[in-house]
């Protein structure tokens, strides 16, 4: 890792978390250079479908907290 990089990781490590989450996924969206538009499409229509069923009462949801300890229980095998 060059010195310019190294320099820029340890600035960016001490940003606030916000910061640094808006950071990667800016760097992450500039690897993204290639659309596929099929999986564009496919995930617009989960959208509305999700939406749909929000609106219908007929979706269950849960807290991010409750979500987040469900995700840290389950054993490290499965993830």
């Amino acid at each position: 890792m060059s010195l310019s990089v190294e320099n820029v990781l340890t600035e960016t490590l001490q940003m606030s978390p916000q910061d640094r989450a808006m950071i990667a996924e800016r760097l992450i969206s500039s690897l993204d250079v290639a659309v596929d538009t099929d999986v564009e499409v496919a995930w617009q229509k989960e959208v509305q479908r999700r939406m749909a069923q929000a609106a219908k009462g007929e979706a269950t949801f849960v807290s991010w907290e409750d979500a987040r300890q469900r995700l840290r229980e389950r054993p490290r095998a499965t993830r």
